[in-house]
C-alpha cells in the first residue's frame, strides 16, 4: 500500500525517431499528462535544440536534458518539476555500430529531490551488458531515489536487463503487470522497455498504454507509471 509521499506521473516511450503518426504522439502524450517524459530515440542529429525544443513544446513540456549529447535520450517534464542540474553520458562506441548513451536529470517536485535517468542499450546481444553496466554504475553512485526508463532491447530474462535492475524496483513487477508486453506495437509480444524506481518508491499505478492511436504513434508502446516519492524528512 503506498504511503506518504509525493506523487509523479512517469511516461517512458521509445518515440521511433518520430517516424511514425506524429500528432497522433503528441495527442497521447498530452492525454496522458505526464510530470516527466522519459524519451528514447529521440532528436540527435541537424538542429536537434530546436528539433528537441519543438518536440516537448508539441507535449506541453519543456526540455530537461539530453538531445544529440546523450544521443537521442530526451529528459522532459512538466512546469510542476523544476531541474537542479543536468548531465549526459556517452557509451564506448564498439566499431561498426550505433553510439548509444543516457540522459540524467537532478529534478525537485514538491520539496523532495530525484534523479531523473534515460537510456536505450543496443540491439546486439554481445554489446548491451557494457552498456548496462555503465548506465548501472551512475544509478548506483546517486543519493537521491532514482526513476530511470529504459528501452532495454531484451526482456526481463537478460543479462542486460539484470543488471540495471539489481536493487531497484521494477515497476511493472510492483504494480503486478509484468505481463503487459511493449513491442512491437502491432502486436506487442515482448517486454523490452522498463522502468525502474528507487526501492524507497512506491509504485501506485503501472500501465502500458495500448490503444489504436498508441499503435500510430510509434513501434514501441508507452510505459504510464503514478509514483510516491519519499517526502522529505
Amino acid at each position: 500500500m503506498a504511503g506518504p509521499g509525493v506523487p509523479l506521473r512517469v511516461l517512458s516511450y521509445n518515440i521511433h525517431g518520430q517516424r511514425d503518426d506524429t500528432a497522433a504522439l503528441a495527442e497521447v502524450v498530452r492525454e496522458a499528462a505526464p510530470d516527466v517524459l522519459i524519451v528514447q530515440e529521440g532528436p540527435r542529429r541537424f538542429r536537434w535544440r530546436q528539433k528537441c525544443a519543438s518536440l516537448a513544446d508539441s507535449f506541453g513540456l519543456v526540455v530537461a536534458a539530453g538531445g544529440l549529447p546523450a544521443l537521442g535520450n530526451l529528459l522532459l517534464t512538466s512546469l510542476r518539476v523544476r531541474v537542479l542540474a543536468t548531465r549526459c553520458q556517452r557509451y564506448p562506441l564498439t566499431p561498426g555500430r550505433h553510439l548509444r548513451g543516457a540522459a540524467y536529470a537532478e529534478c525537485l517536485v514538491g520539496g523532495v529531490r530525484f534523479l531523473l535517468a534515460g537510456s536505450h542499450l543496443s540491439t546486439d546481444p554481445a554489446e548491451r551488458p557494457a552498456q548496462a553496466s555503465a548506465f548501472k554504475r551512475e544509478l548506483t553512485a546517486a543519493t537521491l531515489p532514482v526513476v530511470a526508463g529504459a528501452d532495454v532491447n531484451e526482456g526481463p530474462d537478460g543479462p542486460a536487463w539484470r543488471t540495471v535492475a539489481a536493487g531497484l524496483t521494477d515497476a511493472a513487477v510492483a504494480a503486478g503487470r509484468a505481463d503487459r508486453p511493449t513491442f512491437p506495437c502491432a502486436g506487442p509480444r515482448r517486454r523490452i522497455d522498463a522502468l525502474f524506481v528507487d526501492p524507497r518508491v512506491d509504485v501506485v499505478e503501472y500501465d502500458v498504454v495500448d490503444t489504436p492511436r498508441t499503435r500510430r504513434a510509434s513501434d514501441h508502446l508507452p510505459i504510464l507509471a503514478d509514483l510516491l516519492l519519499p517526502a522529505a524528512g
